[in-house]
């Protein structure tokens, strides 16, 4: 072994049995619970902003800026994940990542003000950020081939699941306790996460850890471009469709500054001869078109599950709480069908789950696609659990064919790159169906208003029947004539901004579709069976 590396652990043969003793479940547990942890804290303040607002003395669009911090530092440090775990080793690191996070969610539940609130969730975003490629690594060599599917269902139910009823429990905490315990339940969560990490999980004896100056070097540009680089391109996601895009400074100069960084960062690193991210991984076919298919994932799951609850909130008339509990029955579909979907990949090819997941995910948008203001409980929450049950089939078969084709040693790199671009593509998906609710609102509206004109006869039956239920309430008839012009205008809006939904759920939906081809670009990948 060369000067200046060692392998990572475990060094002693004692160790070496305690980690081979060790069920691989176990394992699969311990990291899936700070994942689970992580992941839920990237939806779950979303509901809380106006009792953080209220309660910091800010303005709602100011409170804004506790998820946009988050994001921004979670998304930094993403792909950095690989190239800090052979600096610290993967284990330390990992233990670093778990106890900034739960110190920082400490911080966060007792901040004073907003400005300190920011701050400490930039913390815990640069804590969070690296435990989801790390257990994703951890899992992947933890267990033999033929289990990974199982393993990849353990860790998704928590990527999965979480975000799904984050906003559910953030509204139900937030509304019977207060926001700041959104923060501080990580800590117990924290703590045991640590407990068990230190006693069950060990690094492989064939990673190998450098050290600085020898086997080594700070790629310090390379690490400068890329934290401009997806700092501002957050910035550019998260903000731009509050401020209004490209009529806003702020969002021009982010778009800028994100688009030069990223392209520099991606020359840069791939002719570097010690990156901090290893771009060459994507030379890989099926780890590329993974990463894209991932990405699109991200887009299309984060998209749905912001639209659904303004939708039931705003036209509907549900609270945050009923909401919600529409949004819940899909998540437990994703908790049931993912063991399923772990034992199907021993079965069958992981590409025909994935088309089947597509297929069924697409489906269930298309039913949302058919809502009007009339919808039931029922029926929206149907919609929303056959959208689920196919997110099921696309997560775990999705990352068992990204992985086939690496080796176990470039497992940290290529899971920092793959949780990225999910994370990334949930961020354009949120900035996409938001810009489009607005714009498409804007749209239907300018075409519905065309009917309210004396010589639409409809119009003229429904401003006629209205003024006559008004006066029959006792409202003089030029009262009733003009508050009958505001019910029917009302109507219009209403109506506008449900078609505007409607649009965005047929774009979610065809996208879904749209990514099936990908599917048969990829090499294939035959069931493990145990050997």
């Amino acid at each position: 072994m060369r000067r200046g590396r060692a392998p990572l652990a475990p060094h002693s043969p004692m160790e070496r049995n305690q980690a081979e003793a060790i069920s691989p479940w176990v394992i699969a547990f311990t990291v899936m619970l700070a994942t689970f942890m992580e992941v839920l804290d990237t939806s779950v303040a979303n509901v809380a902003l106006p009792h953080i607002a209220g309660n910091l003395s800010a303005t709602i669009d100011e409170s804004t800026w506790v998820l946009t911090s988050y994001l921004v530092s979670n998304a930094i440090v993403l792909p950095l994940a690989g190239w800090f775990s052979s600096l610290f080793g993967r284990k330390r690191f990992y233990m670093i990542c778990v106890a900034l996070f739960t110190v920082s969610s400490c911080l966060c539940g007792f901040a004073p003000s907003l400005t300190a609130l920011i701050l400490f969730r930039i913390l815990q975003g640069v804590g969070g950020g690296a435990m989801q490629p790390i257990s994703q690594a951890i899992l992947v060599e933890s267990f033999p081939k033929h289990k990974q599917g199982m393993a990849m269902a353990m860790y998704g139910i928590g990527v999965v699941f979480a975000p799904i009823i984050g906003p559910t429990l953030g509204g139900w905490i937030t509304d019977n306790y207060s926001w700041r315990w959104i923060f501080l339940i990580n800590i117990p969560v924290g703590a045991f996460s640590l407990l068990l990490t230190s006693v069950l999980i060990f690094d492989p004896p064939y990673l190998v850890r450098k050290s600085l100056g020898r086997g080594l070097r700070i790629d310090y540009l390379g690490l400068g471009l890329i934290t401009i680089g997806l700092g501002f391109l957050e910035v550019f996601l998260d903000e731009g469709q509050r401020k209004d895009w490209f009529g806003s400074q702020l969002i021009i100069v982010s778009g800028l500054v994100a688009l030069l960084a990223l392209a520099a960062a991606l020359v840069w690193e791939w002719y570097c001869p010690d990156p901090v991210v290893n771009l060459h991984l994507l030379r890989n076919r099926n780890f590329f078109l993974s990463t894209c298919t991932m990405f699109l994932l991200g887009f299309v799951l984060y998209g749905s599950t912001v639209l659904l609850p303004i939708l039931l909130q705003t036209l509907m008339g549900y609270t945050a709480m009923l909401s919600g509990l529409v949004m819940s029955p899909g998540g437990f579909a994703v908790v049931v069908l993912m063991p399923l979907v772990g034992w199907l990949l021993s079965k069958v090819e992981a590409r025909w789950l994935v088309v089947f997941g597509l297929s069924i995910c697409a489906l269930g948008l298309f039913q949302m696609a058919r809502f009007n203001l009339m919808i039931d409980y029922r029926t929206a929450m149907l919609a929303r659990a056959v959208q689920s049950a196919g997110m099921a089939f696309l997560f775990v078969p999705i990352n068992t064919m990204a992985f086939a084709f690496l080796r176990k040693e470039q497992a940290n790199s290529a899971t920092g790159l793959i949780n990225l671009a999910r994370n990334i593509g949930g961020s354009s998906g949120i900035a996409m169906v938001t810009t489009m609710l607005a714009r498409r609102a804007q749209f239907h509206q300018q075409a519905l208003v065309s009917h309210l004109t004396p010589l639409d006869q409809t119009y003229r039956d429904m401003l006629n029947g209205a003024t006559q239920m008004l006066v029959a309430k006792g409202a003089s008839a030029a009262d009733a004539l003009h508050q009958a012009e505001g019910l029917v205008y009302a109507m219009l809006l209403r109506e506008s901004n449900m078609k505007a939904f409607i649009d965005n759920f047929w774009l979610l939906g065809v996208t879904f579709l749209a990514m099936i081809p990908i599917m048969f670009l990829m090499k294939s990948t035959p069931p493990h069976k145990p050997v």
